[in-house]
């Protein structure tokens, strides 16, 4: 059986991908969405490994790449404008999408790109960093639970309660300042959180909530390059600290931690995305093409208007046109 790498190397050239997409019809775009996306999708599969996902893709759009990529962005964004719309209105199901990756991997720019065309009432970013004092004094879901989406609403988590799971794993030093009781710090605390993470999320689903996961899957080269630009461009300068570097030391104990978040909570309604991060712009197709894939899956639509309801709009159409101006 082939790995996913080898599926996405061997699979169709990325520029031909983003060509092919840029010249469909709606109904076309949104079913090419679901298979540009699907390669980097991970539902129940025990046998995740990391390194079998890219971090970067085959890219061969020549002079035209930018301008070809941004359009086909702008497609989705379009697409999920219209969707959104139709989620807002009726009213049913809302969606989460978190976003977790390394520092400098573009989980920004990822959500201020592909989210530039929903109607900001429908839409609400939650950033998570550090808990303070309240927060500690809460069972660490607490703060994300206040931030879940409304019906008929997206919510957006830059950075999640996967946090337990990755910098306190790392960190360890940072769990043993949670207030939790000495008897439950045990060797199985890893496992107990993912199950819990895992069983929240089939809640959510059962009560109208779809959740989609992305890992932004950025190498470390990528990052130092990233990192460099950061330092050199003045306009940049702010979103760089000294903790950025420190962190990179524990790359390998983070990349262990990734893999086992994401095999241990990847479910069939709950899916991580590993999008192949060091391309930006065709990082950003994929989560708009898997966003897309979501919203599609609700067979969402306009509320209906029954024959009473209609007869008054005529009605009432009648009347402001019988008005005198």
């Amino acid at each position: 059986m082939a790995t996913k790498k080898e599926e996405t190397s061997n699979a169709q050239p990325a520029g031909s991908r983003i060509t092919a997409i840029t010249e469909l019809s709606r109904k076309e775009f949104i079913s090419r969405a679901k298979k540009l996306s699907k390669p980097y999708r991970v539902t129940s599969d025990k046998k995740f490994k990391l390194k079998d996902f890219p971090t970067n893709v085959d890219n061969d759009l020549g002079k035209e790449g930018k301008p070809l990529a941004q359009q086909a962005l702008q497609l989705g964004v379009q697409a999920l404008s219209e969707m959104q719309d139709k989620l807002y209105a009726q009213d049913k199901w809302s969606l989460l999408l978190i976003f977790q990756a390394m520092d400098a991997a573009g989980k920004d720019g990822a959500i201020k790109h592909v989210m530039s065309g929903i109607n900001p009432q429908g839409c609400h970013v939650s950033s998570f960093k550090a808990p303070n004092n309240e927060e500690l004094d809460h069972d660490y879901l607490w703060r994300c639970m206040k931030q879940l989406p409304e019906r008929g609403r997206i919510g957006i988590f830059n950075r999640s309660y996967y946090e337990e799971v990755l910098v306190v794993r790392v960190h360890e030093g940072i769990l043993k300042a949670q207030k939790l009781p000495e008897k439950l710090l045990t060797e199985n605390i890893w496992d107990e959180r993912l199950n819990d993470m895992r069983n929240f999320e089939s809640y959510l689903n059962r009560n109208g909530i779809l959740v989609v996961k992305f890992f932004l899957n950025v190498s470390k080269k990528e990052q130092k390059r990233r990192f460099i630009e950061r330092i050199d461009k003045p306009e940049k300068n702010w979103k760089f600290s000294a903790g950025d570097v420190e962190e990179r030391k524990y790359w390998k104990q983070y990349m262990v931690a990734y893999e086992e978040m994401i095999k241990k909570t990847a479910t069939e309604k709950s899916p991580w995305y590993v999008i192949p991060a060091d391309n930006k712009p065709y990082a950003r197709i994929v989560i708009a093409s898997a966003i897309i894939s979501a919203l599609d899956s609700m067979k969402l639509k306009y509320p209906d208007v029954g024959p009473e309801q209609l007869a008054e709009l005529q009605r009432l159409k009648l009347e402001l046109l019988a008005e005198k101006a």
